[in-house]
């Protein structure tokens, strides 16, 4: 019966206003045989839309033509204005926000195999306050063929896993929608590289395909609760077992909303995602903030333990965006106080990406990537526990370049969300939170979901992991490296001012081996780690007075 509702949807309203038109125009021409010639040229016209229409709904190459046939042409006819007119008129390249239409464009050209390169020099002013490059060398090294890989596991892991460098950042099925997930997926299976679930769970879109999972838990334990919100051994046992799940993820915090628990408004719950999650249908599925699985820096780093016997030794680490600075070092101190260390540590930054955040939250919560990375990198190193754990970044991450300049920071591989969602179709239309997104991706309107054709899009989304890869390993070759975690803060520079540049060492300066055991490192460091306690993620001396006022 719905079928027969859907000429009656806004989003068919014009081609089904072209089929009417049509009819009606044929009819009185029919009826009125001295109107036909006078009728004729509209109605060949409208039959032409309309057919066109028709055609837009049964294609699977453009999301949007699928979600809006005849309409979307329109946005189509838009974009192919000259440049000159849309660049003084509507929008530059580089000024779109969250991503310019130069960081879109580059997905969807190599999501679908096209040519990516550009003509006539760069749109940037290089001689501005903030424009950074990566110094070249006299002599490169040929550009490496092979993917670049990087092997995840400490030595407690029984199961290291061999990651790609880029792989799918957490988004969860309820966020996007299953044809989206089922996509990224199958993507993730045939480029051999991992997705993240998301605080979602893994469910029955992230199997179908087969791809290798990073499964994330958060606060609310999707996938391995017991009814009530707590964590089960039992379900966890259970989900950790599957073979596609090769590493698992400690959510603490996510950049676009540290502090603030996962968020799923109602408009996007279906009885479906209800019965995944274990949550009502008639209200916003909000996540706790923290975790009840444990309340300290020991506890955590018992819980990590715990998790990597349950699992049989998989890889176990934790996300999170950086905010106090002693936090951190707590889990540090929790470390060496244990001997015990996750087996990597993803930091997602402040200008990371989410379905739904209060705006405060999006615009001023948190550390941002570049900041938050070459301090957990630092404090790692200055404590001397970098060996053994790897760290990934998310923020951002859309280009070679994005990924060169996090791994000189720290980095030994990098996530992205929003730049596979382009691959996707995705358009940043930003209806992410309404369930109204045009072209399927976000949204859980069975109309809208159908503009992801997961056959197709799987492809776009292995074709730009493939090609940013590449990118990523010419700019290896171009400095004389062999390998991107060669990458080096030296080998960036910044122009701080119209007549200044600095590198990246310079604005984020590294520490020694071991210099914060030592005592002889940067003042920032060692205050965060004096104020740090492995028994409290309060500062020492709130402890202290935490335990006065409990006595």
């Amino acid at each position: 019966m719905s079928y027969l509702l859907y000429p009656l949807k806004r989003q068919y309203i014009v081609w089904t206003l072209s089929v009417f038109i049509t009819i009606l125009l044929f009819g009185l021409a029919f009826f009125f045989p001295d109107w036909k010639y006078a009728l004729g040229i509209p109605a060949l016209v409208t039959l032409g839309l309309s057919l066109l229409g028709l055609n837009d709904y049964r294609q699977t190459g453009r999301s949007i033509l699928r979600s809006f046939p005849i309409a979307a042409h329109i946005r189509f006819l838009l974009e192919g204005i000259r440049p000159e007119i849309r660049q003084y008129f509507i929008e530059g390249d580089k000024e779109g926000t969250p991503f310019g239409r130069d960081k879109r464009s580059i997905v969807y050209q190599r999501a679908k195999n096209q040519l990516d390169k550009r003509p006539f020099g760069t749109q940037y002013d290089v001689y501005k306050e903030g424009y950074e490059w990566l110094n070249h060398s006299m002599v490169p090294k040929p550009v490496v063929k092979k993917p670049f890989r990087v092997t995840v596991g400490g030595p407690y892991c029984k199961q290291p896993y061999s990651a790609s460098i880029l792989n799918i950042s957490a988004m969860s099925f309820g966020s996007l929608s299953a044809n989206a997930i089922m996509a990224l997926n199958e993507g993730a299976k045939i480029g051999s590289f991992a997705h993240d679930t998301g605080e979602g769970g893994v469910s029955k879109y992230h199997k179908k395909h087969g791809g290798d999972l990073i499964w994330e838990i958060g606060s609310s334990y999707f996938g391995c609760n017991d009814g009530n919100g707590n964590f089960s051994r039992d379900h966890f046992k259970k989900n950790a077992a599957l073979d596609q799940v090769k590493m698992i993820e400690i959510k603490l915090s996510q950049g676009a909303k540290p502090g603030h628990g996962g968020i799923l408004p109602k408009a996007k719950i279906t009885p479906e995602i209800a019965e995944a999650r274990g949550i009502p249908l008639n209200r916003d599925c909000v996540s706790p903030a923290y975790h009840s699985a444990f309340s300290t820096p020991l506890e955590l780093i018992e819980f990590i333990s715990q998790l990597r016997t349950l699992s049989k030794g998989k890889p176990i680490g934790f996300k999170l965006c950086i905010g106090h600075p002693w936090e951190f070092a707590a889990i540090c101190k929790a470390m060496i106080e244990t001997g015990v260390t996750p087996d990597f540590i993803v930091v997602d930054g402040a200008e990371g990406g989410t379905g739904a955040a209060p705006l405060e939250f999006t615009d001023h919560m948190g550390m941002p990537l570049r900041e938050g990375l070459s301090y957990v990198h630092n404090m790692l190193i200055g404590l001397d526990l970098r060996e053994h754990i790897k760290l990934g970044a998310s923020g951002k991450i859309v280009s070679g370049f994005d990924m060169a300049r996090a791994m000189a920071l720290g980095a030994d591989w990098c996530n992205s969300a929003r730049a596979f969602m382009f691959a996707l179709g995705c358009i940043q239309s930003q209806h992410c939170h309404t369930d109204e997104c045009p072209v399927g991706v976000a949204t859980q309107n069975p109309l809208r979901t159908r503009a992801i054709v997961v056959e197709r899009k799987s492809k776009r989304v292995t074709n730009y992991q493939k090609a940013t890869v590449k990118a990523l390993a010419e700019l290896v070759a171009s400095a004389g490296l062999d390998h991107p975690t060669q990458f080096d803060r030296d080998h960036f520079a910044v122009r701080t001012a119209r007549d200044q540049v600095e590198s990246l060492a310079d604005l984020f300066p590294r520490i020694k081996l071991g210099a914060i055991l030592e005592g002889d490192a940067l003042p920032f460091f060692m205050k965060a780690y004096d104020m740090a306690e492995a028994n409290s993620f309060l500062p020492r001396e709130s402890a202290k007075i935490k335990m006065v006022e409990s006595a």
